[in-house]
């Protein structure tokens, strides 16, 4: 898969990659972060399309959690694997998770860290961000710049991403006898709705 972000060297294959991220959601709950201006995800889809040769796999969630913080401009984002639904068979979605994702092993996606342009969220309108962060799939952290698009319009925040992944760079292995049909390149699609956290 081709990346729309650079993409550092270094790779962990730990699941810790998610504690960070479930650290800030458990004292978000606690309420540890009273002055922060923090936006939750209230709807939010992932999209993913495998477009090889021979067959076209598509699935998606809308099981997305994430917040951002819009003072420091940081987010935290996460999906848990197994809730992809779609897929062209129902064996080809126990292949997805058991063979290729591993997601009892590693059971979510993540994605965070800080927005770079210093944009002002009480302002409507529309912008394009580059959002700079750890990607963690399948226990493999990499370092990406994903350009998304954003909408804010009276206190609500709307996110759109297009970017792709590189089943190699996340240690993702497809048996040479279904090269043909799982494509090496993922296309990725998110879209979110953010509201202001309630206490």
């Amino acid at each position: 898969m081709k990346y729309t972000w650079t993409m550092a060297s270094r790779k962990t294959k730990y699941t810790t990659g998610f504690l960070p991220l479930l650290a800030v959601l458990i004292s978000l709950s606690f309420g540890l972060l009273p002055d922060a201006k923090l936006y939750e995800v209230k709807e939010g889809t992932v999209y993913f399309r495998s477009d090889a040769p021979l067959e076209l796999i598509e699935a998606s969630s809308n099981t997305l959690k994430g917040l951002i913080d819009t003072e420091e401009r940081t987010f935290a984002f996460s999906i848990p694997i197994s809730s992809f639904e779609g897929f062209n068979s129902p064996l080809q979605r126990v292949h997805f998770n058991e063979n290729y994702m591993e997601s009892k092993l590693y059971p979510n996606a993540t994605f965070s860290g800080k927005i770079i342009e210093n944009i002002a969220f009480s302002r409507d309108g529309h912008y394009t961000v580059r959002a700079k962060g750890q990607l963690n799939v399948h226990g493999v952290k990499r370092e990406r710049i994903i350009r998304s698009e954003l909408k804010i319009e009276k206190g609500t925040l709307k996110v759109y991403a297009d970017f792709t992944v590189l089943l190699a760079e996340h240690d993702i292995s497809i048996p040479k006898i279904v090269h043909q049909k799982i494509a090496e390149e993922i296309a990725v699609n998110i879209e979110a709705t953010f509201l202001p956290k309630t206490p």
